[in-house]
């Protein structure tokens, strides 16, 4: 049973975390800089997730300042579709973060076991996701690599975002080409500059394998998934079934023109969200 009780908060601000703050449960995943763990903070009992993260590693990649501004921009959003940083600490080896602990994992899990969503599902997850992007953007925060492996569900099937390591904080365009092949933004992939509106991009190839059970541009090699992407060569299956209303929706945000992407503001009060989203945010599975 996930604690109750107030998240960890240090009594007095000059006074550091350490590893003697918390019982060490059970691994949660394995990444490339480290592992995560299920823990419990001493004091309040509170369960929380601790990011392990070795140094060695970050040196190896150099990525000191991408880390850095993942945790800043992580610890400023306070959002309930967006996964808490608390604090973090280190030791000569390791950097440890303090995260709020989402019971049922990763929705790429969940993804996999069932093939694909109901359309209530995935409607309550899309609107989740666009409030969660709507206050980011208010924030200046362009995410850049919304996936299923990123996004995180609580005890009650709440949706979080959880991954920021290729987020950015910024009023102007971008140019760095970052996230994961499948979900790249068309301005991306040809090396343009991009804004916001890659975001929104994301959200339709995210609705597109929420009801199919994989992304729309997925292709034999690499190559190929980028000239899918340029085309933009979306086809609907068959099977499974999808209504008209959802199609639309995805139509209306797979576009090559970023600005005429539809705006998460019409996201929230498109029809097939309208009908189908759990405006609470938990998914009666």
């Amino acid at each position: 049973m996930v604690s109750q009780n107030q998240p960890p908060k240090q009594d007095n601000p000059k006074r550091q975390w350490s590893l003697r703050d918390f019982e060490i449960g059970k691994p949660l995943g394995k990444g490339k800089f480290g592992r995560v763990y299920v823990a419990r903070e001493v004091k309040s009992k509170y369960i929380v997730a601790l990011k392990v993260i070795f140094k060695e590693q970050i040196e190896k990649y150099r990525m000191h300042h991408q880390l850095r501004r993942e945790m800043e921009i992580q610890t400023s959003l306070q959002h309930p579709n967006i996964l808490r940083l608390y604090g973090w600490f280190h030791d000569d080896e390791r950097i440890f973060l303090i995260l709020e602990y989402a019971h049922n994992g990763e929705l790429y899990n969940e993804l996999r076991k069932k093939g694909h969503l109901t359309e209530k599902q995935a409607a309550t997850y899309i609107l989740s996701l666009t409030k969660a992007l709507a206050y980011c953007h208010e924030k200046h925060v362009i995410h850049r690599d919304i996936k299923p492996e990123n996004l995180l569900l609580d005890h009650e099937g709440r949706l979080k975002i959880a991954d920021f390591g290729w987020s950015v904080q910024s009023k102007s365009k971008r140019n760095t080409m970052c996230g994961t092949l499948d979900y790249l933004a068309p301005e991306m992939v040809a090396n343009k500059e991009h804004d916001f509106a890659v975001d929104n991009w994301t959200l339709g190839i995210l609705c597109y394998e929420f009801l199919y059970g994989s992304p729309p541009f997925e292709a034999e090699s690499q190559v190929d998934t980028f000239k899918r992407i340029l085309r933009i060569d979306l086809n609907f299956p068959s099977a499974p079934t999808v209504s008209s209303d959802a199609k639309n929706l995805i139509s209306r945000l797979l576009v090559k023109e970023s600005s005429r992407r539809l705006s998460l503001q019409k996201i929230m009060e498109h029809p097939w969200i309208l009908k189908n989203a759990d405006p609470t945010d938990v998914c009666n599975k």
